[in-house]
């Protein structure tokens, strides 16, 4: 029985399936794990010293709401010259989960509706709902990629936000940049705000990275070190966009995050100056072991980014073949998870080539 004194939206959501996993694989002895986005190569050694310096220095108090100006200045001038918009102005965050929590916070009101594309990253729908706003999904099976006449079909008076990322969390699918401009010019077209988060923007294999803040000035980008920089227990991320916006999101990281750790910021400066391409060529070489190891026993849509794959279960769901893989140790994600279908399962190939050659044994032997 839920205690008299929780809040009601303590009920609206569960923990995170993904949590659930990571906090299983703790308890087995040498598990398979490639179940979590976490890279598996060590923050780069500049940006490390960096960290140091700054709280051997003393960079150790609070940081300016916005940023510090060694990074926020930094990010400022790339984004200005890349974009060249206006009003586009840029906020330090406290990651990019945290970023994604100050933009719900200042963007929707309850009863206003998100269109969200299934599958999606776990933290979309418990943070708009913890809001009071309304998922509308719109599905992307069997291929993943976006239908911009679905989206047009689910669009209603109340459609405040449409949230979109890529490459993308779980499926790995780079969004053609043709569809990234019909996106954006739909989101336009119908004065729909668009929110990209671009934290996987480092890994693309196959082509280059096409944001849809290049043909929408108005679109919302939510970016950071996590992923690119393996700073992912740094929480350092970044946004960027119009103005009026930005100066909301600061107002809640207020009274909420206060502000981005210090040393992190003066570390994220360095970072930005650091070539991470060898981690991009390393994992693009992890995703083609992997699909040459499993994908003439599993139906996998091409994955050209990020550190996903998304393959659909050859039996029953997802979540009963999860557990299957869990007894033989492999630990994997059931499609559940992020999505409202429960018939495909993530694999993360985050991990060194003796964890993806033990997985794939496990992966053929279910299959």
């Amino acid at each position: 029985m839920t205690p008299q004194w929780l809040a009601q939206r303590t009920n609206a959501f569960d923990s995170s399936g993904i949590r659930k996993v990571f906090d299983l694989a703790s308890s087995l002895k040498d598990p398979i794990n490639l179940s979590i986005g976490q890279p598996d190569f060590d923050v780069p050694h500049d940006v490390r010293l960096a960290a140091v310096d700054a709280i051997q220095s003393g960079k150790n108090g609070y940081a300016l709401t916005h940023g510090m100006p060694v990074l926020r200045e930094k990010l400022q001038t790339e984004i200005d010259g890349q974009y060249n918009h206006s009003d586009r102005r840029v906020l330090v965050t406290s990651g990019v989960s945290g970023g994604l929590l100050l933009a719900i916070f200042a963007l929707l009101d309850p009863g206003d509706e998100v269109i969200v594309f299934d599958p999606y990253f776990v933290m979309y729908e418990p943070l708009v709902s913890l809001v009071g706003g309304v998922c509308v999904f719109v599905d992307t099976y069997p291929d993943f990629h976006i239908d911009v006449n679905k989206i047009e079909a689910s669009l209603s008076a109340r459609t405040k936000l449409i949230l979109f990322n890529s490459p993308t969390n779980p499926t790995g699918i780079v969004t053609p940049k043709k569809q990234i401009e019909q996106i954006a010019e739909l989101a336009a077209r119908h004065n729909i705000l668009l929110l990209s988060d671009e934290i996987y923007r480092s890994f693309c294999y196959d082509e280059s990275f096409v944001s849809p803040a290049s043909f929408n000035e108005h679109t919302l980008v939510l970016d950071g070190f996590s992923k690119s920089h393996a700073m992912t227990g740094w929480r350092l991320g970044y946004a960027h966009g119009p103005a009026a916006i930005i100066e909301a999101m600061t107002k809640f990281q207020q009274y909420t995050f206060v502000c981005a750790p210090q040393p992190a910021q003066w570390a994220g400066a360095v970072a930005m100056d650091t070539d991470v391409s060898k981690a991009t060529d390393i994992y693009r070489g992890k995703r083609d072991r992997l699909l040459e190891g499993i994908a003439d026993r599993y139906e996998i849509e091409h994955p050209g980014g990020a550190f996903y794959m998304f393959p659909r279960v050859p039996k029953g769901n997802a979540s009963e073949f999860a557990m299957r893989a869990i007894e033989h140790k492999l630990l994997i994600i059931p499609g559940n998870v992020f999505s409202e279908c429960d018939t495909h399962f993530r694999i993360s190939y985050a991990a060194d080539d003796e964890t993806i050659d033990r997985g794939i044994e496990v992966l053929r032997l279910l299959a």
